[in-house]
């Protein structure tokens, strides 16, 4: 109980947008922010679902004797990811402002800057991405899944940060690392019930699970090591109940302790349960929570970063 009230707690301030976290701060209010958290928020949900496929994939067709595998979302959420960044490109498109008519867009313009490159980029990683999922080969949409990886880290430390390659680095496998954990779940999920009660499911579960716990650990020091690079330790504790950025990140962390404590009642109920299968119930309630953790994560890169005290 204590757990689920924290997690409601943390989902409310990505539910109600941006205006709650930036209540109080004295930071302005962006332009277009609540429809770029949600254009993000798509984004981040359709990499994790193709990205989370082929890692889940990779496992089942590691059991001997694996049954079929359930129908690929791949080539949707490919397409889906292509419109959010086709959005997301219309807005660099404008000078980081929310176009009124397509004739505020100015597409030559680009080519010209660098936030504009990488969304060009991020725009045909995800066309490529589904025309590859949708051919005989869909392993092949792992080069242009990983291409919008390294553009979406890029874009998120420009050039003017201290040391944006660092940031760079640690944003490229922060993202890879929870694009496997958030979309690897829910196709687990789909292939066991596919596969109806069998010792498969549970072992393909319990492979996800081992798996899932060196993702986990390798988010949460990458995510650590982000947020001291842009709050320093001495400035922490006010930031994060001061700025908005500080808020939403403090909802987002709430919410990863509930998908962490969800975690281990699985893997508790896969280790000592009579009928292992019966850890699906908490692995369905921690991909629901993994579906606020993205929006949390799409609404903490819309928001103005902290100011480096």
């Amino acid at each position: 109980m204590a757990v689920l009230v924290l997690v409601v707690l943390g989902a409310l301030i990505p539910l109600l947008g941006p205006s709650p976290a930036l209540h109080g701060t004295g930071e302005a209010d962006p332009p277009g922010t609540g429809g770029i958290a949600l254009l993000r928020t798509v984004l981040f949900a359709a990499l994790a679902v193709p990205v989370g496929e082929l890692f889940a994939v990779r496992l089942a067709r590691t059991l001997p004797g694996a049954p079929a595998l359930p129908r690929s979302w791949s080539t949707v959420a490919n397409s889906v990811g292509f419109v959010a960044a086709l959005g997301l490109a219309s807005v660099v498109a404008t000078g980081n402002l929310v176009p009124s008519s397509p004739a505020d867009i100015d597409v030559g313009g680009l080519y010209e800057t660098r936030d504009g490159k990488l969304a060009l980029l991020e725009v045909n990683g995800f066309l490529a991405a589904a025309l590859c999922s949708a051919s005989r080969r869909p392993a092949t949409q792992a080069l242009p899944l990983a291409a919008v990886v390294v553009a979406e880290a890029l874009r998120a430390h420009p050039a003017t940060e201290y040391s944006p390659l660092v940031g760079s680095g640690l944003t490229l496998v922060h993202l890879t690392c929870a694009s496997l954990w958030v979309g690897g779940l829910p196709h687990v999920l789909r292939t066991m019930r596919l596969w109806g009660h069998g010792e498969a499911g549970a072992a393909l579960l319990g492979r996800y699970a081992r798996v899932a716990l060196v993702l986990l650990a390798a988010i949460t020091a990458t995510g650590v090591c982000s947020s001291l690079r842009r709050m320093p330790p001495g400035t922490v504790l006010e930031q994060l109940t001061d700025t908005a950025y500080g808020r939403v990140l403090l909802a987002k962390v709430v919410l990863v302790a509930g998908v962490s404590a969800l975690a281990l009642w699985a893997r508790v109920r896969l280790a000592r349960a009579a009928d292992p299968l019966t850890a699906r119930s908490p692995a369905r309630a921690e991909v629901g929570v993994l579906a606020l953790v993205v929006a949390v994560s799409g609404l903490l890169t819309a928001l103005p970063v902290p100011i480096r005290w």
